[in-house]
């Protein structure tokens, strides 16, 4: 939980919550802004671990809202990144608007790339490739299993992140396998946009931004995927880079 706590840490300011939605796949805070997390359980976890409060959510500001779901189990963490989603400030002249991915598959043509977390459209990105390793803790088909990580990751010239493992507690564990100066991006809608990700060594936050509020917090609502919620024009890639140029040098 350090990393999420000293990025609250950086927010300078508070807003009530006015909505919080938990759909299947997504959970949606607004605030200042509309925030999203992936909609994480933990089996065997208590009503109260779970994220069951007293009183309304609503009551609550977003920090407080935040603080309090850091403090439980995976359900209450994802409402509280939702929650730190929906505060953290964003200079649109930092970020770009190219998809994660792709700018994977532009800078690592005959590298060696380790994916944590199952992406859609991985296929496009293992032909230009050296060696693609997927890892995940349920592996399917081709996938590797988590322990393999331990061999691939500090091989890998780009490692890929999905934003859950700060759900799910393991992202500190998966940097510290990642060898000196390979490229670290960390992927995902829930991926909080904050410049405090780059003080761990993180080189590329690829995330999301909310443009129609009511058509996506519909689409949690109703069990949407993040495809889906794309397609219906609700949220827009969003990708903030630490210093292109570093990237680049590096994977020469």
């Amino acid at each position: 939980m350090e990393i999420l706590e000293n990025i609250l840490k950086n927010i300078e300011e508070d807003a009530s919550v006015q909505e919080v939605r938990r759909g299947l796949f997504w959970t949606a805070v607004v605030s200042r802004r509309c925030g999203l997390a992936s909609t994480m359980a933990q089996g065997g976890c208590s009503h109260e671990e779970s994220g069951g409060l007293e009183g309304s959510v609503t009551n609550m500001s977003a920090l407080g809202l935040a603080r309090y779901g850091l403090k439980g189990g995976m359900e209450r963490v994802s409402m509280g990144l939702a929650a730190i989603n929906s505060l953290i400030e964003v200079d649109p002249s930092r970020c770009s608007d190219v998809e994660g991915l792709k700018l994977v598959k532009d800078l690592g043509k005959g590298k060696n790339i380790s994916v944590i977390g199952h992406f859609p459209s991985l296929d496009a990105l293992a032909r230009e490739v050296k060696n693609l390793w997927i890892i995940e803790k349920r592996p399917r088909a081709g996938d590797y299993p988590e322990e393999r990580g331990n061999d691939l990751i500090p091989q890998s010239d780009i490692v890929v992140i999905s934003s859950t493992t700060l759900i799910n507690k393991t992202l500190s564990g998966i940097l510290g396998l990642c060898r000196k100066g390979s490229v670290k991006m960390l992927l995902g809608p829930s991926t909080p946009l904050s410049e405090v990700l780059f003080d761990y060594g993180i080189d590329v936050l690829a995330g999301s931004a909310v443009t129609e509020k009511e058509s996506v917090l519909k689409s949690v609502s109703e069990g949407a995927s993040f495809l889906q919620l794309k397609k219906h024009g609700g949220v827009r890639f969003v990708t903030l880079i630490r210093d292109y140029d570093d990237l680049v040098r590096r994977l020469l």
